[in-house]
């Protein structure tokens, strides 16, 4: 039994199978005890250089900022699809970040003032774990409130 003390869950997603499992949990905690949920989706900035096309075939470059539209809206709708899907929480809210995924992550916990985290880990180990650092990690080390991650061998 969770207790009530979570009145504030942040759950902290993207669109991969490594979220849905903490989607899952997440769903199971607010039908069980009925919070107030955030739910927050991180798109990294899109690199400084343009996409390219082929003027042989009459396409046109895509400008960064037309790729980084495509990647808040294509998020956008992913929250949207994914906040109905919690009929048991008192209230809902999306965040559709764009930024340094821990960062952004942390700022809106803090911001929302959350009482929980709940993120899912990717199960990354040796050298990408390396590479790409663990956000989960980061986020234990650095939340002013509980973490819950949800363990996941993805491939």
């Amino acid at each position: 039994m969770i207790t009530n003390k979570f009145s504030r869950i942040l759950l902290a997603v993207d669109d991969s199978p490594c979220s849905h499992r903490a989607i899952d949990y997440a769903r199971d905690i607010v039908n069980e005890i009925h919070p107030t949920l955030a739910i927050v989706t991180v798109v990294p900035p899109t690199s400084p250089s343009a996409y390219g096309g082929d003027p042989l075939l009459g396409q046109q470059p895509i400008i960064i900022a037309e790729v980084s539209e495509i990647q808040q809206q294509a998020s956008q709708e992913f929250l949207n699809r994914l906040a109905t899907e919690f009929n048991g929480a008192k209230e809902t809210y999306t965040f559709n970040r764009v930024g340094d995924i821990r960062d952004e992550i942390l700022a809106a916990a803090k911001e929302w003032a959350a009482d929980l985290i709940i993120i899912g880990n990717n199960g990354r180990t040796g050298f990408d774990h390396f590479l790409s650092g663990s956000i989960s990690e980061a986020l234990i080390r650095k939340a002013s409130c509980p973490v819950l991650v949800i363990p996941l061998k993805c491939d």
